[in-house]
């Protein structure tokens, strides 16, 4: 029984969970626009065109994606994006004042970067037969991905960070030290090794996706 079933959530309700916050990240977007609160802006506005990204992948690429993976990169994006910004009453935003939003939001990202490492992976494996991986292999492969871009966005946070303060900017993103990196690259640990262990189920069906798509790929470059 999928989780959904087991809390009573159906598809369609999933699909409207999205719409609705989808719908909230364009209020967050004009909240920095009237305040001219660039790091409000930028983390808006991408998360914004993250969540376009399934239908895109869907439309273009043939790449199914359901409500319940909709849903998830819509909610690690949304989170991101409300942790900016907090609520009206909060003087801080919630990165500041909760001190355990950052860890939940890294372990959500890094979930999604180690589900598109999980379906790459066993998609190219399938595609090709000199590539058999055992099963703790591709574990340690999705983790040491996650990892990986874990690693290269803290030196974005601390180059991005840097850079703002020494041109008299408000830096769009934020490093509190190197216990809050360490911290971080546990979370995505975490998030990478609950992919690795429940998630991949789920993904079966972008991974067929994939290894089709490098199939034509293969068909229309001979």
């Amino acid at each position: 029984m999928k989780v959904r079933d087991r809390i009573g959530v159906g598809k369609r309700r999933q699909a409207q969970i999205s719409r609705l916050m989808q719908f909230s990240l364009v209020g967050f977007l004009f909240v920095g626009l009237y305040e001219i609160d660039v790091g409000i802006i930028v983390n808006t506005g991408l998360g914004l065109a993250i969540t376009n990204l399934p239908a895109v992948l869907e439309r273009d690429y043939e790449i199914p994606m359901d409500a319940g993976l909709t849903l998830w990169i819509t909610a690690a994006v949304f989170l991101h994006a409300f942790g900016t910004i907090g609520l009206p009453w909060m003087d801080t935003s919630f990165y500041q004042q909760v001190w355990w939003w950052d860890h939940l939001t890294h372990a959500l990202s890094a979930s999604i970067v180690a589900g598109a490492g999980y379906a790459t992976v066993r998609a190219l494996e399938d595609h090709t037969e000199n590539i058999s991986l055992p099963p703790l292999f591709k574990f340690t492969v999705i983790v040491v991905l996650v990892l990986a871009f874990g690693v290269f966005w803290e030196v974005a946070e601390f180059v991005i960070a840097e850079v703002s303060r020494a041109v008299g900017a408000e830096p769009v993103l934020t490093q509190y030290g190197v216990g809050d990196t360490m911290l971080d690259l546990i979370f995505d640990s975490v998030g990478a090794m609950l992919v690795a262990i429940f998630g991949t189920a789920r993904l079966s069906a972008v991974s067929e996706a994939i290894r089709g798509l490098l199939a034509r790929t293969e068909r229309d470059g001979a």
